[in-house]
């Protein structure tokens, strides 16, 4: 098993039909010790126990700091270490750039970019005291190609910081055996399109990528596993495109 004896903490992750649930059972399967992080409402310890015995859920909004640290300390507690940490949580809106209000901004920079820096820094110094560690942030095509099918200009900028703030952190870390990488799924087949998309327009997409299908919560979960575990030992500071080719030039 690739992440036998690894303990993972991932964010955002009880939604059960998307990509942090099916990145949460992967690793679970792959022998992982889960740990996942989500908001009270989204019930992350049913989530935890549909992965089977021996995995936690944990209750935290990424945009605050001491829900953060007070979780992550629960993680410890139970588990001693983490050694995989997948920044998963965010949120989108569907804005035009003069429709972004200050309200619509804070939210999805809160939420993707702050949130991402937030845990990162919780889980951090339990990572250079074991002298190592994955760090894994999903980002977005959107923040590649300039603007996505569902999210807006300031969605894309959050994900682009995604980017940034990971390529910084790699370069950081890197000396003390921490690798820090994004993923940029495309468009993925979650709850989050349900009711956005009808069924004549998903194929339009379709016809678009090469692959000629939508992704699956799967196809990041594979990603997010193959980062995570020793067959991406020599990966930091990167991009891993998971969008079929949509964005083969």
């Amino acid at each position: 098993m690739l992440l036998k004896d690894k303990v993972a903490l991932i964010t955002g992750g009880a939604g059960l039909n998307g990509l942090g649930f099916a990145t949460a059972k992967l690793m679970a399967e792959q022998g992982a010790r889960v740990v996942i992080m989500d908001l009270e409402a989204a019930d992350p310890a049913a989530a935890a126990a549909q992965l089977g015995e021996g995995h936690l859920g944990v209750v935290a909004s990424v945009t605050d700091k001491a829900q953060v640290e007070r979780a992550v300390a629960q993680a410890l507690e139970k588990f001693g270490r983490i050694d995989v940490l997948v920044n998963n949580a965010g949120v989108t809106q569907p804005r035009k750039t003069v429709d972004i209000t200050a309200e619509d901004y804070d939210r999805v920079m809160d939420v993707s970019l702050r949130g991402t820096l937030i845990v990162s820094q919780a889980v951090l110094p339990s990572m250079q005291a074991q002298k190592g560690g994955s760090i894994i942030c999903i980002s977005s095509v959107s923040a590649q190609r300039g603007g996505g099918i569902l999210g807006g200009p300031h969605y894309s900028a959050a994900k682009a910081g995604v980017l940034g703030l990971a390529r910084a952190m790699a370069r950081e870390f890197g000396p003390e055996g921490i690798r820090v990488n994004c993923i940029t799924p495309g468009l993925i087949g979650t709850d989050i399109i349900k009711g956005k998309l009808d069924e004549a327009r998903k194929a339009e997409i379709a016809e678009t990528i090469p692959l000629g299908r939508l992704g699956r919560p799967a196809d990041i979960a594979g990603a997010c596993v193959f980062l995570g575990s020793e067959l991406g030992a020599y990966c930091t500071g990167i991009t891993l495109d998971v969008n079929g080719g949509m964005l083969i030039h």
